[in-house]
């Protein structure tokens, strides 16, 4: 989905982006985390849709939890750094401590795709670099944003989807 120039409310001009960002949790109740982050994204841009919820298994650091994720289309006229910062405090606001990289985590929360922007800074790579290799994020962006393309690999989200290797258990919740 592509949106051009739109007006905010105030009626100033402004440039507006559709955003996609990854959700996830494996501890606590990661359903109603889930949730509120979606809610607390609000206060970010506005949430146009979400993917359903998936029971994913953990990549990398395998002994943990598995993860319940989710994808979100945010339509936002922040900067890739200003939404990094929005996120950052949403996660931090929802008690995620960053003790264990790839560890067990509250709320989890990834900019995917910022348009079409691609950008590499010591703050945030954009789009997320392993996005292409991972089907807990793939499968509900594919969902939501089927046909959205990746900036870097000109392919759909549906194609680097169906591209994967078999393996990285994702189920979607019923």
């Amino acid at each position: 989905m592509k949106i051009g120039n739109l007006k905010p409310e105030s009626g100033s001009p402004a440039t507006s982006k559709v955003v996609y960002l990854s959700l996830g949790s494996n501890l606590g109740d990661r359903e109603a985390q889930l949730r509120d982050a979606q809610s607390r994204l609000g206060t970010a841009g506005r949430v146009i849709t979400e993917s359903s919820f998936y029971e994913t298994e953990p990549v990398e650091f395998t002994q943990q939890p598995w993860f319940l994720n989710c994808a979100v289309a945010l339509e936002t006229s922040q900067t890739p750094e200003r939404l990094m910062t929005s996120i950052l405090r949403i996660e931090e606001e929802m008690g995620r401590r960053r003790v264990q990289k790839k560890g067990p985590r509250s709320i989890d929360i990834d900019i995917l795709l910022f348009g079409d922007t691609i950008m590499d800074s010591q703050e945030i790579t954009i789009p997320h670099p392993s996005m292409h290799q991972r089907r807990f994020v793939l499968e509900p962006l594919a969902e939501i944003a089927p046909n959205a393309r990746h900036p870097v690999f000109k392919k759909t989200i549906r194609e680097l989807c169906d591209a994967l290797p078999a393996g990285q258990a994702v189920q979607k919740k019923p």
